[in-house]
């Protein structure tokens, strides 16, 4: 297998002639933040557009959103975005992107578009849009597209198929094989078979579940464990999943039809998605299933379900505050909690958390990994040895997973065959060009984290998020003191406040003596004598060695001095 590239690589050269340019600028690298730009005689189509979710290690940060600083100047370059579904780490930054040029035309299915629009009208934006369906071809610009069906775990989930003059791409978004979905809506490898027979050059596959051996479980298996949970349930029943997983909550409905009870939804998101899902079609809800929220206080808890948001542990959703006692909805002994969603890598620290607190209330948990409540939405190894034994491509690039997940993938398509030479195990921001049939990484472009924190967007940096975690881990500690302007004698100070030491702040008056002695030494130095901030660098060194070497801490340190 070719090693991912780990060294920093040069700038691209200019596109050649007759070349077909790929660009992911997401995903590969991360589970999250998907986003890939195909350029063409200087014209781009971009493929999905999503975010990422934070980690404990990026406080209070909201949404991280994929660097479009390569193409911010060829904006107008943009002849579509093509979006193969609608889960948030496919669709969820397109308004940030469409606030740089809101007329660029958005190309999906019609239930992805819609869900998106919804979104869009939050951000008061009114898109361009093209409705596609499966076997469907398309231009835009000189990129002619063809739209190949897949099964998710989202209904109108496509692949799409990229002819242009310099070659084929084959891109299959989220995907899996299962042969039995709820919808009856399979993954089209008929499609796949007849584009692998004329030539696909690059085959760009979906890498989530490629260390998983064999096949991934099918969607109906888990409607009767839904249905055991139901049967023996005696108090209230709490199921947590993703706002847009339509399937799940298609089961959850028929079961509580099946055993008496009643439905609410709970979180915007999933109040507004499910409306939309079943305005369309994609969700039947039984008649007198589903209530009001507001109307659980009525009922007895053994004839209610609450479908909510939270299952990745976000603390603002519905499940995260229902954990902290700081919701409308409560939870005691008796009542059972299902998380019906895979752990995000990155997630575990504050799903555990969200489970403890709803352990710590006294309601059963059942999750993935005591309960068959769920399945993934990606194709496993299996599956994935099977795209390539069908599509035979000549050129495989990875997409979609952390490092181990794409190194995985390349391993498959290596083992059907695929040479290890055209295996293309790229990162985010490796410029990779295809030119008569031979896939190569030609260089890289910038593509860091852009955070959205609060209503700023890309203004919070990594030195402001080191920053936080120092704040939040070690603590705080200021210094202000007060020099004589003419002399640079001390004259007031120094005094020292600290938050979040621990230690009692008498422990400090030990130190005090040093830095007095520090800043008349320093004092004493002519060149210091006016130079408040070196005067400041002192107090700060005093009272860094003094905290690392006595209290075993790296608080954040800010002083402050002051000419009298």
């Amino acid at each position: 297998m070719p090693a991912v590239h780990s060294q920093r690589l040069s700038p691209p050269p200019p596109l050649p002639e007759g070349t077909l340019r790929i660009v992911p600028l997401g995903g590969l690298g991360d589970v999250g933040r998907n986003m890939t730009v195909l350029e063409f005689a200087g014209r781009l189509l971009i493929v999905d557009c999503g975010v990422l979710f934070p980690e404990d290690t990026q406080p209070g940060v909201d949404l991280i959103l994929p660097d479009v600083g390569h193409i911010a100047d060829r904006l107008d370059d943009v002849d579509a975005i093509v979006l193969t579904h609608g889960h948030e780490d496919h669709i969820g930054a397109v308004p940030y992107l469409l606030r740089k040029r809101p007329d660029i035309p958005l190309v999906g299915s019609r239930l992805t578009l819609a869900l998106l629009e919804a979104k869009l009208r939050e951000h008061r934006i009114r898109p361009v849009t093209l409705t596609v369906t499966e076997g469907q071809q398309q231009g835009l610009g000189p990129f002619d597209c063809e739209f190949v069906a897949v099964n998710h775990s989202i209904p109108d989930a496509l692949a799409v198929h990229v002819t242009t003059p310099a070659g084929t791409v084959l891109h299959t978004g989220d995907f899996k094989m299962d042969q039995l979905p709820l919808d009856g809506r399979i993954t089209d490898l008929r499609a796949f078979a007849r584009l692998g027979e004329a030539g696909v050059d690059l085959f760009m596959t979906d890498s989530t579940n490629a260390e998983v051996p064999g096949f991934t479980v099918g969607e109906q298996e888990i409607g009767p464990t839904l249905d055991a949970l139901f049967a023996r349930a005696g108090q209230k029943i709490v199921v947590a999943s993703f706002s847009s997983h339509v399937h799940r909550v298609q089961q959850v409905l028929d079961a509580a039809a099946a055993h008496g009870r009643k439905v609410a939804f709970v979180g915007r998101s999933m109040v507004r998605n499910m409306g939309i899902a079943a305005e369309l079609g994609y969700l039947d809800i039984p008649e007198h299933t589903v209530i009001d929220v507001k109307q659980i206080d009525s009922l007895p808890a053994e004839q209610v379900v609450l479908m909510c948001t939270g299952s990745q542990g976000e603390p603002m959703a519905a499940l995260g505050r229902i954990a902290q006692g700081d919701h409308r909805v409560s939870v005691g002994p008796g009542d059972v909690v299902i998380l019906a969603s895979s752990l995000i890598p990155g997630n575990e620290n504050a799903v555990f958390r969200v489970v403890n607190g709803l352990l710590a209330l006294g309601a059963e948990v059942v999750h993935k990994g005591n309960a068959k409540v769920h399945t993934s939405g990606h194709a496993s190894a299996g599956e994935l040895l099977y795209c390539y034994n069908i599509v035979r491509p000549r050129n495989v690039m990875p997409i979609h997973g952390e490092i181990r997940h794409l190194v995985a993938n390349g391993k498959l398509a290596e083992a059907t065959g695929v040479p290890r030479e055209r295996i293309v195990l790229a990162r985010d921001g490796h410029v990779v060009d295809l030119k008569d049939g031979i896939a190569r990484t030609v260089g890289q472009v910038p593509s860091g984290y852009v955070y959205v924190d609060g209503s700023s967007v890309g203004e919070l940096s990594e030195a402001d998020l080191r920053d936080r975690r120092i704040l939040g881990d070690e603590g705080f500690i200021s210094l202000f003191a007060v020099v004589d302007s003419e002399t640079g004698a001390l004259v007031a100070g120094p005094e020292i406040h600290a938050r979040g030491v621990a230690e009692d702040m008498r422990v400090f008056e030990t130190i005090r003596p040093e830095i007095i002695a520090a800043l008349e030494q320093a004092v004493a130095d002519q060149a210091y004598r006016r130079d408040t901030q070196q005067l400041q660098q002192v107090m700060r060194r005093v009272v860094g060695r003094y905290v690392g070497r006595r209290l075993r801490r790296r608080p954040m340190i800010i002083p402050l001095v002051i000419e009298s």
